[in-house]
Formats: structure tokens, sequence, C-alpha cells
């Protein structure tokens, strides 16, 4: 059986994985819309947690694998069609993620000084499309709106010392602007309470232990949590003790003083409010900060409301980053899509009404979770396409062309596909000048220099 992934991040590239370890005559081709393969573990992991890159090894185990292929600069959907891959191919799995961010749909979000989560986040980690964002960072305040990983992510790198920045692979260019920053406060704002935020106790714990860096929690928003959190599951009980130990914690005479004098950087969490309009400066040429909607809690736990109570705030800052999640989008009319909660509608990987194609990742469950949540997932749908072939829903006795009805095809529309081993002289070049500046890696951010390397 032929199998084609669409999309090389960690959704496609475990799918892939399972089929082939699973199926000893399988064949699977990857295709990606970039030079470049990996998706949100290059693009979307921040430069100071390489540990999480790791999983990059398992990745290229994979590509190599002689039933593996992987071809990048492809653009499912322009370049070829679903249709056309399901002619070339016995199954069809879409594992092309979220590449769009939810908007705030409030006025002033297009100020000069807002900037989506993705954009940043794509802008310091080297993604092709996010590399002319220069974000202004000339303001003392900077206020993030969301309370999840992605959120501290973005709070740690505004705060964080160059010195331990420059031993990332982290884009010169950023690390460039990020030296002139003059952001010295970061806020992050979410519409509920302590007891929903979302990001976790490991990301929680660096950030308060960020050198040079102080956490301002208000002791007031964690009064009466001690008997809501007994009862809460062991991790949200442990991340709300350690939020309310930072609240509570008096630093000492001498902390103190050796703060005052350093004057640190710092960054707190505001809770239960929401944004309702960014505000212009007076010349109405950027914002210069955002009102929010005070608001209350109605139910508990995960399932929490946030009500608008009808007061307002203001507050202060030259800076948005809306952190409030990412959206999948469509990628060719022949697949079903439920733009409402921008997935493809699916059962256990199986898309819908479409015999033969599947779904794995952000694209099948909507955009959350860890790579080790993905990689879950991503087993589900490989063992729905195995099942499948086993049970004799796909029928395989077709001969099915693969990548070389594509190759034609991409061929009569001068399309020139890039293979693991290009991106592997890509890849010996961006470690190359990372290494002459001390880092890992230099990421080439741009396209067509990559073509260029490999004699594109």
């Amino acid at each position: 059986p032929r199998v084609c992934v669409v999309g090389s991040g960690p959704a496609g590239f475990y799918t892939a994985q399972h089929i082939l370890k699973h199926h000893g005559g399988a064949l699977v081709d990857i295709y990606e819309k970039l030079p470049v393969p990996f998706g949100l573990v290059r693009f979307g992991v921040a430069p100071d947690h390489p540990e999480v890159k790791n999983v990059i090894n398992t990745f290229t185990q994979t590509a190599r694998s002689e039933r593996c292929a992987y071809y990048g600069n492809v653009t499912v959907g322009r370049d070829v069609t679903v249709p056309e891959l399901q002619q070339a191919y016995h199954a069809v799995v879409l594992s092309y993620g979220a590449e769009d961010n939810r908007v705030l749909g409030i006025p002033g979000e297009n100020l000069p000084g807002v900037y989506s989560a993705r954009a940043f986040v794509g802008w310091y980690n080297g993604l092709p499309e996010s590399r002319d964002l220069k974000p202004d960072l000339n303001c003392e305040t900077a206020l993030i709106l969301g309370h999840g990983n992605v959120a501290l992510d973005i709070a740690r790198i505004l705060l964080s010392p160059l010195q331990l920045l420059r031993k990332t692979d982290i884009t010169d260019s950023s690390l460039a602007a990020l030296a002139c920053s003059k952001v010295r406060r970061v806020w992050l704002a979410g519409r509920r309470g302590p007891l929903q935020v979302a990001f976790t106790i490991k990301e929680l714990r660096e950030m308060i232990n960020l050198p040079g860096t102080r956490a301002v929690l208000d002791p007031a928003d964690f009064t009466g949590l001690e008997s809501a959190v007994k009862d809460a599951p062991r991790p949200r009980k442990r991340l709300t003790e350690l939020m309310m130990k930072t609240a509570l914690e008096k630093p000492g005479e001498m902390q103190a003083a050796a703060a005052g004098a350093a004057a640190p950087r710092e960054w707190g969490l505001k809770f239960q409010c929401s944004p309702q309009e960014v505000l212009p400066s007076a010349d109405g040429r950027r914002a210069r900060g955002v009102r929010m909607a005070l608001t209350r809690l109605e139910g508990s736990g995960d399932s929490a409301k946030a009500v608008p109570t009808g007061d307002v705030e203001e507050l202060e800052c030259g800076l948005v980053l809306s952190s409030i999640g990412y959206r999948s989008l469509p990628l060719d009319p022949a697949v079903p899509f439920d733009s409402q909660r921008g997935v493809i509608p699916n059962s256990s990987g199986r898309v819908e009404g479409v015999p033969g194609l599947y779904c794995s990742g952000w694209v099948k469950r909507g955009p959350t979770g860890v790579i080790i949540t993905t990689m879950n997932d991503s087993f589900d749908t490989a063992q729905s396409v195995l099942e499948d072939l086993q049970g004799g829903v796909l029928d395989i006795s077709p001969f099915r062309e693969g990548f070389g009805l594509v190759e034609s095809i991409l061929r009569s529309r001068g399309v020139r596909p890039v293979s693991f081993s290009d991106w592997q002289k890509i890849d010996a070049a961006e470690v190359a000048r990372g290494k002459a500046a001390g880092k890992p890696r230099e990421k080439i951010v741009d396209p067509a220099e990559m073509l260029q390397i490999i004699g594109h």
C-alpha cells in the first residue's frame, strides 16, 4: 500500500512512523510546503528548550527508512490537489496543522504594536513567513493576552538575559532586536482565574526562576483558593500552590535591597479580565494600551465561564501580543472542513464521507496539547489506516503510482520538490553558521536562500 502524509510536523512524522513500524510493506511519502521539515518542533518550540527538539532524531530515522520519502517545497492544495493525491495513493493522511491564529475580534487589534503570538514566535524561531515582522520593542510594558505555555514562552524570551539567548538557535535578527528592547515589564492577562490557567508547572517554574526578573502576583487573587484546590487533580493542585507561594512570598530585606538596586525586569499574571479594545496613541499611529472588561466566573474548575461584570480597566502598554490560540485552515475544496471548530470532521482520524482520507494532529482535534498529545493522537489515526488496510476497507488491488504520478504533475506546474538529503545539506549549512557564532545553529529564514544552497 502507498500512503501519503501531508505535513512534516510531529503529527505527520508520528503517523508515518507508526504505519511503517506496524506494516512491513507500506510505503509512505511525506509532503511539506516548506523546503525544511519538522513543523512546530522547528518553528514553535522555544529556542531555550533544546531538549524538546530531540524528537527530531526520531523523525530523521523515520525519514531515512527505505520505505519513506520526503518531498519538501510542495504546497498541497496549490501545487497538487488532494483528489490528485488520492489518485496516486491508496490512503492520504492530512497532518498539516494550524497555520493561522484566532483573532481577538475587537476594535484596534490591527494597530501597529499588536501582534499575534503565532507571528511573534515565528519571528524569533525563523519561520520564513514571519521573517519581516520587525516588532516594535520600544516600550517598557508588554501585555500578553492568554494564559498558556506559548504566552509564558513569549514572556520568557522578552525578559531573558541576552547571555542565555545567545547560546540558543534563536535567529540572529531577533537577537539583535531583543538586545535593543526597552521592554522591562510583561503582564499576562486571562479571562478566567488562577484555577483555569492553561500553562504547566515546568514553564511557570522557569519563569519564576528567570535571572534578573521578579514575579509580581497579587495575593488577593489567591485568597480562599486553599479549599477549592484541595480536591483538584494533582497537576492543577501543584500549579496553583506554586502560584500561591510566589504571590505570598515576601522578599527578605537583603533580597529586596538587591532587587531594588538592580531595577529588575518584572512579570505578572492578571486574572478575570477580557480585552475589549486596543487603545490608540494620541496620534492614532500605534497601540498605547488595552481596555479590559472585568469578568466574574460562573461555575467552577475547567468548565468555569467568564462573564463580564460591566466594569472596565485600562492597562497601559506599547506592545500587545495575542496568544489566544492557533487555527487550522481548509486546504482543498475537496476536503470537508468545520470552519466553526477549525477542524476536519472525522472519527478516529477517518475523514467523514471520504473513504481513504484521514487526518491527524491539530487539524484533526484542534490546536491543543503538547508533542506527546500529538504523538498519541497520530498513532490513533495511523491505527485507523492499518485497520482499514487489514479489514479490506481500503482496496489496494489497483496499482497506485505514488510519487511517480505526483512528480509528473509537479513537473508540469514547474514545481521542484526538495528531498530529505537536500534538507540535510541545508541543516549542515545552518549548523556550520551556528558554530561560527557559538550557537547550535543559525537558521536560514529565506526559502530562496535554502533552495540556493541545494542548487535548486
